[in-house]
């Protein structure tokens, strides 16, 4: 059945990004143990030039979707950095990360891992420089808030946390739940379509057409994947199914830069926290430089005389014999590790929900709040709320899309300090 082919592609393409991705998971904890968002809003809080190099070269190895960025970036904005080093930020951070490099190795070669992080960085770096050039005027929000400057780690009422323990929760749980989270929805979706397009369209399909390569392929890809919630990792098997079937590497590089940079979730949060002109600016700098960049890779293939189907990952119809034990053992682990995030996201019993009279009991306010997509999002609402005065205890649940929270507290203050992340209490 073509069902099963389908399924067959897909599981190839995953069995052969499985290595990489493990290794940029476990490079994900360690990063997370030494490297944080509060050190880089550190580095980029005045509206000089260099904060615009800096953000955008530390946004660079940071493991952040383009979910994942907004609450990083709406934290810079509200510790003090200028709208064109968040600019730059938000424009280098998604696409690329880690995780990401390690597997665009694995699974484009050489060229596309170089290119990628640099073409990123340039891409920041000018995006940025686009923004102040424009004198975009600061808005009121944008002003550094007292309640935000806090906003350090998790919410600890009282509790100590062990160096063991925190070394467990950053370097563990969280590369392999929190962000695996962020990712596995994105992840799996992107393999699945990649599978798609390995089984329904013939090898080297598109090659002869006026699409496969120039400025009118771009663009279609940019229509396409610029509103699409895809993040770094997720848009690999997708550029490399793109690239077997005849599309020249610049414009798979275009679906590579725009997908994780843009998503129109992400657009609506930050219009409303950075104002319409800066994230106008953002979405416009990612467009016109995705294509620039795209070009220019075309250019640097077409002087190499290289061949960019060298280092190309090509999915046939295998067996799983041509796997080596491995590849199987790693995936059999990362296919375990995605599953129980897909119990957490999608399956597991909304508690509170389900038991409002225990919720009762507790003294738990149920406070509904719309735009959080991803864990990030979830740490910035609860930080929010933890900063309010009164509150006692939170706990915030993306499947519910709400945080309960007990204590003497004035709702109109907590509404005030969630929207002023870039979410709305409903």
């Amino acid at each position: 059945m073509f069902i099963i082919d389908i399924l067959k592609s897909t599981l190839y393409l995953f069995l052969e990004m499985a290595p990489y991705l493990m290794l940029g998971l476990v490079l994900v904890g360690l990063f997370n143990l030494f490297f944080k968002k509060e050190f880089v809003a550190r580095h980029i809080g005045n509206d000089k030039f260099s904060s615009i190099f800096k953000a955008a070269f530390l946004g660079i190895p940071l493991p952040l979707c383009s979910c994942g960025v907004i609450p990083a970036a709406v934290f810079m904005s509200k510790s003090g950095a200028s709208k064109p080093a968040v600019v730059s930020f938000l424009i280098s951070t998604p696409q690329t990360g880690i995780d990401s490099l390690m597997a665009t190795y694995g699974m484009m070669g050489p060229v596309f891992a170089i290119f990628r992080p640099i073409a990123a960085l340039m891409m920041g770096i000018i995006g940025g420089i686009f923004t102040k050039l424009l004198k975009v005027k600061p808005t009121e929000s944008d002003a550094p808030a007292n309640s935000m400057m806090h906003f350090t780690g998790e919410y600890q009422p009282s509790e100590k946390i062990s160096f063991i323990n925190k070394i467990y929760k950053r370097v563990v749980l969280y590369p392999f739940v929190d962000f695996l989270d962020d990712i596995s929805s994105q992840l799996l979706l992107g393999l699945f379509v990649a599978g798609l397009i390995t089984f329904f369209i013939p090898e080297n399909f598109f090659a002869n057409s006026n699409i496969s390569k120039g400025i009118l392929g771009m663009l279609i890809v940019v229509l396409f994947a610029g509103p699409m919630y895809v993040c770094a990792t997720a848009s690999i098997p997708i550029a490399v199914s793109l690239m077997m079937k005849g599309f020249s590497p610049g414009t798979a590089f275009v679906f590579l830069a725009a997908g994780p940079a843009t998503n129109a979730a992400s657009v609506i949060v930050l219009s409303k926290v950075l104002g319409k002109k800066t994230t106008a600016v953002f979405v416009g700098s990612v467009i016109v430089l995705s294509l620039v960049f795209g070009l220019l890779l075309d250019k640097i293939f077409e002087i190499s005389g290289m061949d960019p189907q060298q280092y190309l990952v090509h999915i046939h119809h295998n067996h799983l014999e041509n796997f080596d034990w491995l590849q199987l053992l790693l995936g059999g682990i990362l296919f375990i590790l995605l599953s129980m995030s897909v119990y957490r996201k999608y399956l597991k019993n909304k508690f509170f929900n389900k038991n409002k009279d225990l919720m009762k009991e507790m003294d738990l306010k149920k406070i509904n709040i719309e735009g959080m997509t991803c864990n990030h999002c979830v740490m910035n609402v609860k930080k929010a709320i933890a900063s309010t005065n009164g509150v006692t205890e939170v706990d915030v649940s993306l499947t519910d899309k709400a945080a309960f929270v007990k204590g003497d507290f004035d709702l109109g203050e907590l509404t005030k300090a969630v929207e002023g992340v870039g979410y709305k209490v409903v």
